[in-house]
């Protein structure tokens, strides 16, 4: 494993704890050691760009770079984005038919700057609550704004059990996950691994020298693409089945654990 010149991390459930929403101290231990040995750390995440903002001290490490929306936003150390992938917005008149047909469904459309809802928030709280996730705090706005304006993601609150009807009603979009309360939806051809990709392109890396950490069903892909795939204790089984290693969880120092057994840090 001395040959692992880059690590790329998932934040929430792998770099953050659901239970205290903080990085855990051995995780950050672990960051500063593997920085310390010339490792470059990326951050791999659905979260939108400007969600960065501020999350330096919370991470509590500068980071090379940043895969965000699920791979459709790839930027540098300072957030400055070098790759832009938007939903295709030939499909968005399927999109806004979809929802009128689905009038309980809350729909979070994500742009570069800026998260409007398609209704009121209040149908999902005690959802977002029993899962341990905050629900949504964003202004309600028209969904036809998406046909005038550039959406990179959207979070749509359904059940698990939708997500394939969705993607054949909506061309071009599909839907993939970390939660059962929620689906992240980006184009059918994004995705993590592609940001991964993009990513080692530009740092000139290959697949074997990266590794990748993670723990939700969005994070498959690029367990696959990296040379190292680490699923976290606290993944779902699927998750598991697609790593090369499965750590503890993130509340038992899962990253520190992982970083120990692969030589990229000394314990």
């Amino acid at each position: 494993m001395g040959n692992i010149r880059a690590a790329f991390f998932d934040i929430d459930g792998t770099l953050l704890s659901f239970a205290t929403h903080q990085v855990p101290p051995s995780t950050l231990r672990a960051l500063k050691g593997m920085k310390a040995a010339g490792i470059k750390l990326f951050i791999a995440s659905g979260r939108p760009p400007f969600y960065m903002k501020g999350m330096e001290e919370t991470l509590g490490v500068p980071f090379d770079g940043y895969v965000l929306t699920n791979g459709q936003c790839c930027t540098d150390g300072d957030l400055n984005p070098f790759y832009i992938q938007a939903l295709p917005k030939e499909s968005v008149p399927a999109l806004l038919r979809w929802l009128e047909a689905h009038p309980d469904t809350l729909c979070a459309f994500c742009e570069d700057e800026y998260v409007y809802l398609n209704r009121p928030a209040d149908l999902v709280e005690k959802r977002c609550e029993d899962a341990h996730l905050n629900p949504p705090r964003h202004p309600v706005g028209d969904p036809a704004r998406a046909l005038t304006h550039t959406t990179y993601q959207l979070n749509l609150y359904m059940p698990p059990e939708m997500d394939a009807p969705f993607a054949e009603a909506v061309p071009g979009y599909r839907a993939v996950r970390w939660n059962p309360v929620f689906a992240d939806v980006i184009p059918a051809d994004g995705g993590k691994a592609e940001g991964l990709a993009r990513m080692m392109a530009r740092h000139g890396l290959t697949a074997d020298q990266c590794i990748a950490f993670g723990d939700g069903g969005n994070d498959i892909e690029m367990l696959r693409a990296a040379g190292t795939g680490v699923a976290m204790g606290n993944a779902s089984p699927t998750v598991q089945a697609a790593a090369d290693y499965v750590t503890d969880t993130v509340d038992r120092d899962g990253i520190w654990k992982a970083a120990v057994h692969f030589g990229l840090i000394q314990e």
